[in-house]
């Protein structure tokens, strides 16, 4: 067999990923097994995958292979989604490289651009998930573009403008001039900005006197329809039922009285700009003030600007504060103003609020059973702080504006047929929508070329709601065989800063089409960070590329170093090197493997197993079943970290640094029953490894025994859970321990390993022979001898464990006690000082009443019993010095 000597990931991984593809081993179809069903957060196709989405979808697949170890039926679906907005800005800028525009070139030559843009990026996205080993069901591949899922989104609007949850009304929305259409308010991200704050002087009609505004937005004047004060407020009674006149275009507005009014911004006095505020709209709306749009729609000023019209918002800002300091009307510049800003997630452009008229989904009433289920713990988030943000916003969730005013995307199917905002009808083509058009206007006689089709498209979200249900085609038929099995899915893994755009609104559309939840478990990802504490996207190009990761590491080095950072919730930066302790790990396990194939089998006999062997055996056995304990408690809590960290351990200490250690033979020969009993201990071990690094834990799979494709690592069995022997792993802990300090007094005296020595000991453990042949063959003693006392004019070093004293016999050739075991004090003085500086953090907070009321139970109690544990070790310590000390006079 020719095995290199070092692993190279780039020979292994894309054969090992045909080899699955070619055993059909990522398919699922509705049997017998209960089903494990994931749905990908569909990736963006407006590039290339970055950071976050690895770690993702590393995590997907983690759950996804261990479920199939489980015996589960996994189905995993992949796909990518549409991105009205990002993908429509990213194909107009390619289209202007080359000197066209959307415009120029019409809707449908857009969108065939926009399309072989989409299937270009998608090629590569689903390319990147393979190279990183996703064992996704590739036949069940869904695009939010699909003919199967548009269709269920204009059934799913149909039904719901019907049942009176879909309306088209004016409302205040967020205006992106860039993109030149709506935003949802998720889709507006605030940032504190420092500006200015005008006060300008408006004259009270028929008088001689002035009440002063204080605003941000003077270029807004154009648009006021009133002054308002607040009711209590006694520096402006006398202004009750007077007008003002609004400088430069000289219009009189009624001075009102609102409680909205915040009596210390500014003057107390607030300029009502209805058509650009949604609390301006809403005063508007009681007092029935006049509205007056100002923008077009690139935010520069229309005809009611005046002079200023066709001139950029923050160009006519500048203009216009000249303008009102020549009218003297400027009482007063207030610099360093700080105040939020709302700009567009998807263009970084500010956002204008803007009178609009637009389609609207309400969604008070369709988000009580999605509180409700969160509430009563039918869907659990992790980590459960997630909650709280949950419930505030469902708790004032607004209706959903899901138009956009775009060419990619599903475009809404409601007709028109007059000039009246209610002439039209919704239907899900043409020919349907000439017939109600007809019985809606009772005109027979209405022609096809009298209707046209609302050019506006849907909110890329209206689409992603619904997935877990329209993968299924649960929408177009409801009780299917593929739903009725494969739904509710299981888990969503996710970042929270969708938790608003898609997750709340899945949950709600799941109670409201399904009537029931559509998924069990979210797990929220932290965000990744870049060194500048930037999110990790495309929009800000800060990711490194993952394929260039994947091409010097290796997919399962990327992803194993990826999973060490990341914690449910919690947010991480990025760095390259992380990988590279991923690679080591890989290197680690490969010449694991390189050791055991090199050992060539001699006897059958098993008298021929060393005592050693057979309690390096027991001891594994027992302690492979407590690490699989330990990681089946973490999975089902969502640990993945730690599970990994154990598994990290095990591995390289148990497995590699003692377990194979103590087995491996000194001239090469081992017998058959030892050789197969090691291996059948490493497939174990690639079990539990194979979730998270498949390529490595199949190649050598493969390797250790000749296999077909039914008998592959990826649909090979989990490990069953079976009782441990506590005892074992405590005595073979303590011989390791002696071994840790054996070697560590060799590597300070420079002693050879291959130099034999001896280990007297005073111990008082009734087992105390148990391990030492563990002990002998790990640290290369000749013999350990039970003594009752110090051992007199030899040369030692001693070390403490517990309460029992161990003496290493060295060589007589320099003055050890006056330098090696004073470099010993040294180094238990240093432990001392830590555990002394830990305690008194412990106790601090134990000390602090607020801490000690707030905290959980469970927190209370681990926090003492660390204080406990730290004065144990501090006792012991302090106790080890004592003894050292006087060895040394």
């Amino acid at each position: 067999m020719d095995i290199s000597i070092k692993y190279d990931p780039k020979s292994v991984e894309e054969k090992i990923y045909h080899h699955w593809m070619k055993g059909n081993h990522f398919a699922s179809y509705p049997d017998n097994r209960p089903p494990y069903t994931i749905l990908m957060p569909p990736p963006n196709i407006t590039g290339i995958l970055h950071i976050g989405h690895i770690l993702n979808n590393t995590i997907q697949d983690i759950l996804v292979r261990y479920a199939r170890m489980k015996g589960y039926n996994s189905c995993w679906i992949p796909g990518t989604d549409h991105a009205s907005i990002a993908t429509e800005a990213k194909v107009v800028n390619l289209l202007k490289k080359k000197g066209l525009s959307k415009i120029l070139i019409g809707r449908d030559k857009f969108l065939s651009h926009v399309l072989e843009w989409s299937k270009k990026h998608q090629n590569i996205i689903f390319n990147q998930l393979r190279k990183l080993g996703c064992s996704c069901d590739w036949n069940r591949t869904q695009f939010t573009m699909n003919k199967n899922l548009s269709q269920s989104i204009t059934k799913i609007f149909i039904d719901l403008y019907e049942k009176g949850y879909i309306y088209r009304g004016y409302h205040i929305v967020n205006w992106d001039p860039e993109a030149r259409t709506t935003l949802s308010d998720e889709e507006v991200i605030y940032k504190e900005q420092i500006g200015k704050l005008y006060y300008i002087k408006y004259p009270i009609k028929g008088e001689k006197n002035y009440v002063t505004v204080a605003t941000t937005r003077p270029e807004t004047i154009f648009g006021d329809t009133a002054v308002c004060f607040h009711p209590n407020d006694i520096r402006y009674f006398h202004l009750r039922k007077k007008k003002v006149i609004v400088p430069i275009i000289n219009r009189e507005i009624p001075i009102i009285q609102d409680l909205s009014v915040d009596p210390n911004f500014g003057t107390g006095c607030l300029k009502i700009t209805p058509a650009h505020d949604i609390n301006d709209k809403n005063i508007a709306d009681k007092y029935h003030l006049e509205i007056i749009d100002i923008f077009n729609e690139d935010a520069t000023l229309n005809e009611k600007g005046l002079h200023y019209k066709g001139i950029d918002r923050f160009e006519v800002r500048n203009k216009i504060i000249k303008e009102l300091c020549q009218l003297k009307t400027i009482v007063n510049i207030e610099e360093n103003y700080n105040h939020k800003i709302g700009f567009s997630e998807r263009t970084q452009s500010i956002v204008e609020q803007k009178l609009s008229l637009q389609w609207f989904l309400k969604m008070k009433k369709i988000s009580i059973p999605a509180i409700q289920a969160v509430k009563n713990g039918e869907i659990k988030f992790h980590p459960n702080k997630f909650e709280k943000i949950y419930f505030q916003w469902m708790d004032q969730i607004r209706d959903w504006n899901i138009s956009r005013q775009l060419w990619w995307g599903h475009r809404i199917p409601v007709y028109y047929y007059g000039k009246h905002n209610d002439d039209f009808v919704v239907a899900e083509n043409l020919e349907k929508a000439l017939k109600k058009a007809r019985n809606k206007s009772k005109n027979q006689k209405l022609r096809y070329d009298q209707i046209w089709m609302e050019t506006d498209v849907l909110d890329t979200w209206f689409s992603s709601w619904i997935l877990p249900i329209s993968v299924f085609d649960g929408i177009h038929h409801p009780n299917n065989h593929e739903i009725s099995y494969y739904y509710p899915t299981e888990d969503l893994i996710t970042g929270s800063d969708i938790l608003f755009f898609w997750v709340s609104r899945m949950i709600m559309a799941g109670f409201f089409f399904q009537k029931k939840r559509p998924f069990k478990n979210v797990y929220f990802t932290g965000i990744v960070r870049d060194s500048k504490n930037r999110k990790i996207s495309k929009s800000l190009n800060n990711s490194p590329n993952p394929m260039n990761l994947i091409e010097k590491y290796g997919a399962d080095a990327v992803r194993m170093g990826i999973m060490f950072r990341t914690s449910a919730g919690k947010d991480f930066h990025f760095e390259e090197k992380i990988c590279l302790q991923g690679r080591n790990f890989s290197n680690k396990i490969w010449n694991a493997f390189r050791l055991i194939q090199s050992w060539k089998i001699g006897s059958k006999n098993k008298k021929n197993i060393s005592v050693s062997s057979k309690i390096a055996f027991t001891w594994f056995e027992n302690r492979f079943y407590y690490v699989l304990e330990i990681l089946e408690k973490y999975f089902q809590e969502y640990k993945l970290d730690e599970s990994l960290m154990i598994l990290y351990k095990f591995i390289w200490n148990d497995f590699c640094s003692y377990f194979l250690e103590i087995i491996k033979p000194s001239d090469n020969r081992i017998s058959k029953i030892v050789y197969l009993n090691t291996v059948k201990c490493f497939e174990n071990v690639l079990k539990l490894l194979h979730p998270y690094m498949p390529f490595i834990s199949e190649k050598i799979w493969n390797l250790l025994k000749k296999r077909t494709l039914k008998e592959a690592l990826i649909i090979s069995p989990w490990p069953e859970k079976k009782s441990y022997n506590h005892d074992i792993l405590v005595s073979f802990e303590k011989a390791t321990q002696i071994v840790s300090q054996i070697r560590h007094i060799r590597n300070i005296r420079k002693i050879p390993y291959k130099k034999k020595l001896v280990l007297f000991s005073i111990r008082n453990s009734k087992n105390k022979k148990k391990c030492d042949s563990i002990i002998l063959k790990l640290a290369n003693l000749s013999k350990i001898i039970p003594v009752l006392k110090k051992p007199e004019k030899i040369q030692f070093f001693s070390f403490l464990l517990g309460e029992e004293r161990y003496f290493l016999e060295l060589e007589n050739k320099d003055n050890f006690n006056d330098q090696s075991n004073q470099i010993d004090l040294i180094q238990i003085e240093k432990k001392i000082q830590y555990f002394s500086n830990l305690l008194s953090m412990i106790r601090k907070n134990l000390s602090n009443e607020k801490y000690v009321t707030s905290v959980p139970k469970q927190i209370l109690l681990k926090e003492k019993k660390k204080e406990n544990d730290t004065l144990k070790k501090i006792a012991i310590l302090k106790e080890h010095f004592k003894f050292k000390n006087k060895s040394n006079q």
